[in-house]
């Protein structure tokens, strides 16, 4: 039975995430007047067909792992287009138009990810209070007084020339879960913070944590441990509820989007400067593993995971690879800036390069897959 609930969550995650990710380049294509010729999720051998009274195929393929909307297209050899459709053709339309349609795709992943997390809001979600153990010795916390018991209350962010908080100038700090991706953020951009604690006494403190004190982030060792801010475990009657109007969850909402995808783009920019371990890279395995689990718990953790996941899709498409969104954008940029466009056999070797990054990086992915499950 978990098997079978660990498929079929993999399955609904990359056919919700494939699926929303591809109708944001169909919408776009649409809206400028591009001719969409297939819209497909999945690759390989269709399983079903359904061709549109405006001559759109709608294809589901054998293999669930991805998904693409193939236009009308000038530039494609394998293509032949005549004189009416031309003003339908996606290489005939202004650099904007072509940019947006290829941008709009990861940016329907982030807009479906804000879309997740305002529904939790709005149907109340469970949070864990910020209440801290007793920090670890020897971490940033321990050297600033941080106790047990102590109360995670409000946080701003500190210059490097500001030392002292300004009073009144905190943000509330409503949980553990959102004070855990504040750190993240701070950690991930070395940027000094300052915490408003209530402790157990019911007095205010004020703990000032430099940016010269911060850990340094590296493959080797857990920020969050030498930092010292963990939270206590607490019993389940003694969690709070964060439910919020319709309006104020879509705020709310949008502002954890921006600051995990802020965390989440230096964390991926850290595989390439050495900050980041590849072996963090997980694969179908482990989306597999964590769409089962999530949903086993209940829908709002699988819509959180599914909204973390739309994220991540949505920024790895924005990779500057060729073969992803991103590869096409820095065409786009190109073109802006030199006034033409990349040849079509330059962009076919570009295509190939692309092409054998990213077989890399699924490969090592799914390499790190293994090693997680098979290793003793």
């Amino acid at each position: 039975m978990q098997a079978l609930i660990t498929l079929a969550a993999f399955l609904l995650t990359l056919g919700v995430l494939v699926s929303f990710h591809e109708f944001g380049h169909f919408l776009a294509a649409r809206c400028c007047g591009v001719r969409v010729l297939r819209f497909a999720i999945g690759f390989g051998k269709p399983l079903f067909t359904y061709v549109a009274a405006n001559k759109t195929e709608w294809v589901i393929a054998s293999i669930p792992l991805g998904g693409y909307v193939k236009l009308l297209d000038g530039r494609d050899r394998q293509q032949s287009i005549v004189p009416a459709e031309e003003s339908e053709a996606f290489d005939r339309k202004p650099l904007w138009q072509r940019s947006a349609i290829v941008a709009a795709g990861p940016f329907a992943n982030f807009f479906l990810a804000i879309f997740f997390f305002a529904v939790i809001y709005i149907s109340g979600a469970p949070q864990l209070p910020a209440i801290l153990q007793a920090p670890s010795e020897n971490s940033v916390a321990a050297k600033l007084g941080v106790l047990e018991g102590d109360r995670v209350i409000g946080w701003q962010s500190l210059s490097s020339t500001k030392s002292v908080p300004l009073s009144g100038e905190f943000e509330p700090v409503p949980s553990w879960n959102a004070l855990r991706w504040i750190l993240l953020d701070a950690l991930t951009a070395e940027q000094g913070f300052a915490l408003e604690l209530q402790t157990s006494s019911g007095s205010i403190a004020i703990k000032s944590f430099l940016e010269s004190d911060l850990p340094q982030w590296s493959p080797e060792k857990d920020p969050m441990l030498a930092l010292g801010i963990r939270p206590k475990p607490s019993a389940f009657a003694d969690w709070t509820e964060l439910k919020l109007g319709p309006l104020d969850a879509v705020g709310f909402a949008a502002q954890r989007v921006w600051l995990i995808t802020k965390v989440s783009t230096r964390l991926m920019a850290g595989i390439f400067t050495g900050n980041t371990s590849f072996k963090q890279l997980g694969g179908p395995l482990s989306i597999a593993d964590m769409a089962g689990r999530s949903a086993q718990v209940g829908w709002q953790p699988f819509l959180a995971f599914l909204a973390l996941m739309s994220i991540s899709i949505g920024l790895l498409n924005l990779l500057p690879f060729p073969m992803l969104d991103g590869g096409q954008l820095l065409y786009d940029a190109w073109e802006m800036v030199a006034g033409k466009r990349i040849s079509i056999s330059m962009q076919e070797q570009f295509q190939k390069v692309g092409f054998l990054l990213l077989i890399s990086l699924s490969l090592l992915a799914l390499f790190n897959d293994l090693q997680r499950y098979f290793s003793p």
